[in-house]
Formats: structure tokens, sequence, C-alpha cells
């Protein structure tokens, strides 16, 4: 039998014997299971401390928090939290790793299941738990020293206040937004389904609208697209892409002009929390710090830290989002009090260790029974969705 020179070997067709049937199509290849990733679970309670860090110890904005400047009380703390911010960064990195890698083989309703019933409970509760300190004792620094007011309450309880022009209950909420643009952008890919060329035009088809967002007089390319935060999104699906099919030049490419763009921005990211910290910042030191968060993670998808197995980095990961939500104005409110008592780092670790508790109990009392109460009921109303459309039902996955 001849066969063309042009096509690999694996892929040519062979011709059945006269009196047999088709030949059987090889089996497909079983990818090896991967183990867990603990360690991302590690940077993101490590992003979170760094965030917490920026507010408590980073920001001289408001000296009543501390009675005093936290540079001349600090002047350690002070220097690790005035770029400890870029914790964010680092959250936006493996944002991208993980929804790509949760995503995948998954439907839109699997996809919006998991975002409700993750983001949803501990956020609702975190926003009225805030809100009640600030009905009790308003807060006494910046611009707003009010109680806020019963329909600020509720548009900040539906996550979606700012493209409304309603305050946060508390500030630290705006990465919310900036998350909820990347999962409605990835949602349309899961839509069309995932696949490795898809999810490479997309991210190119997105890097592409962030460049040219900042470029041309249209606010809603630059809402869409994020220009300032889009290359920490596209570099963590590079990452995972890395993780689940193996490195080549092509997602390295990806990945590295990522960087190039992420280094470019932080001259303007620098600024605001210039007037946060009330001096200047060192654009070499922020960028070595995300240039690490890029590193780290990518060193992880590779498998340089699968020695690192430990459990309890799950819990940790777990504190990350109720400890992110609960930490800034609740947080200052205690450092104003405690801080007459204690001396500053003991007042500090206090605190810390009273947020800690205090997300664990989010964790507990509220994610772990409510979540799966929520995703059945999400599940239903996907199924019924899809019933009505007479679109088959997939069948239960297991809980």
């Amino acid at each position: 039998m001849k066969t063309s020179a042009s096509v690999p070997v694996q892929y040519q067709q062979v011709a059945a014997e006269p009196g047999q049937g088709a030949p059987e199509p090889p089996a497909p290849a079983v990818r090896p299971k991967r183990p867990r990733l603990y360690v991302l679970d590690g940077l993101r309670l490590i992003a979170a401390l760094g965030v917490l860090a920026w507010h408590w110890l980073g920001v001289e904005r408001f000296p009543d928090i501390w009675h005093g400047s936290p540079g001349k009380l600090m002047p350690l703390g002070h220097l690790v939290g005035a770029y400890s911010w870029t914790g964010v960064e680092l959250f936006f990195l493996i944002s991208g790793f993980v929804i790509c890698m949760s995503c995948w083989g998954r439907s839109v309703g699997d996809f919006v299941t998991s975002r409700v019933v993750r983001l949803f409970p501990a956020y609702w509760v975190c926003v009225l738990l805030t809100t009640a300190v600030l009905m009790v004792v308003p807060k006494i620094w910046g611009d707003n020293t009010h109680r806020p007011d019963p329909s600020r309450i509720l548009t900040n309880l539906s996550m979606a206040n700012m493209p409304l022009g309603v305050d946060n209950i508390d500030p630290v909420y705006w990465t919310l937004w900036a998350e909820l643009r990347f999962y409605i952008l990835f949602g349309v890919m899961v839509a069309f389904g995932l696949t490795y060329r898809r999810v490479l035009a997309f991210c190119g088809v997105w890097g592409f609208m962030a460049l040219i967002a900042g470029s041309v007089d249209m606010p809603l390319l630059v809402t869409v697209f994020q220009p300032t935060y889009a290359w920490f999104f596209i570099g963590g699906i590079a990452i995972y892409l890395m993780y689940r099919f193996g490195q080549n030049l092509l997602l390295w490419g990806i990945l590295g002009f990522c960087w190039l763009m992420s280094q470019h921005q932080m001259k303007g990211v620098i600024g605001g929390y210039e007037y946060g910290a009330r001096h200047n910042l060192s654009w070499a030191i922020t960028v070595s710090i995300t240039t690490a968060a890029f590193v780290v993670v990518t060193a992880a998808a590779l498998g340089a830290f699968n020695r690192i197995q430990w459990k309890w980095l799950t819990v940790a990961g777990a504190l990350t989002y109720p400890l992110y939500l609960l930490h800034q104005e609740i947080g200052w409110q205690l450092i104003a009090r405690i801080s007459r008592h204690l001396a500053p780092y003991p007042t500090f670790f206090v605190v810390t260790a009273i947020m800690l508790l205090a997300a664990w109990l989010v964790h507990r009392l509220v994610e772990r029974p409510l979540a799966p109460v929520m995703k059945r009921l999400m599940e239903k109303a996907f199924q019924q969705v899809r019933a009505a459309d007479g679109a088959p039902v997939p069948a239960a996955r297991k809980h």
C-alpha cells in the first residue's frame, strides 16, 4: 500500500484487507493524573495577607487608625506593606490559571454554578457584617464618614454596584468587579467549548483588544478588556495550558509578552498606591515582585513544587476569600481600638489572628453548609432550562 509522504505515519489511514472491517481507530492516549497544586492555595493566602499588610501597614493616608504614622511606628512593616498591594496581581494571575482549569470540559451552566456558589454566600455575609460594624461605629477616616444607606447596602449585595457608580461597602471589593469581567469574557469561550486552539485564540484576541483599548476613545473597550490587568489573567491562562498540554515556544511567547505588558502597566498603577503610601514607590521593586509572581506560578505549574502535598494548605486557601472580604474596614476598626493598649507590632499580629478566625468561621459556618445547597438548586435550575429547550440533560456530577 502506498502512503503519502506529506502525511505523518500516525495520521495515515490504513486500508482494510478484503473481507475485513475497517480498522479500529487507536485508543486515545490517557493523560496521567496530575498531582493537586497545593502550593497555589498557599500562594492565594500569601496574596491575601499581602493586601492586608498594604491596608494595615502601607497606607499613610489615615494616621488616626494607628494614632500615628505607620512609617514611623513600624518602619520595616511599612516598607513591606508599601509594596504588598502586589498581592492583587498575584490573585489575578492565579485566577487565570484556576478558572481555565476548573472550566475545562464543563458547560456554561457548570461554570455559572461554580462561580455563584464560590462567590456569593461568603460575599453576602461579609457585606452584611461590614455594614453592621459601620452602622454601629461609622468609620472616621477618608471622605465617607457617614453610615451606609439602605440602597447602597442592597446594591452592594448584587456585586454589580461599581458599574452603577455606587460605592463599595468596603473599598477592597473593587477587585471583584475586575474578576467578574474576566468571568464574563471567559464564559463566552466556555459556551463555544474549550479547546487548546480556541483558548489560544481567546488569549490573542483579548490581548489585542487590551492593547488598543487605551489608544482609542472608547471607554467600553477599557471596561470590557481591562488593559491594566488583562495581562495577569491571560498569563495565568497560558500557564495553565503549559500545565495541561506541556510547554512550548508559543506559550512561552504569550507568557513573556504578558510580562512585558504588565511591567509597563505597573508604571501607571504605582501612582495610585503612592497616593496611599504618601511617598514614592520604586518601579524596579514593584516589577521584581510581580516577576516573582509569574516565576513562582509557572514553576508550580511545571511541577517544581509537586513534593509539597501539605493538606493544611487547602484550608489556608479556603480562608483567602473571606479574609480578603473582611479585613479592611473591620480590621481598621479593631486596630484603632487595640492599638491604644498594645504596641504596634503586637496589635498587627493580634488583629491578623482575629481576622483569620473570622474568616475560618465564615468558611465553616457559611460557605461549607450553603455551598452544596446552592449547587443543587443551581444545577436543578439549569436542568430545567435544558429540559424546556429540549436539550439533553447531562448526567449528574458527583458531589
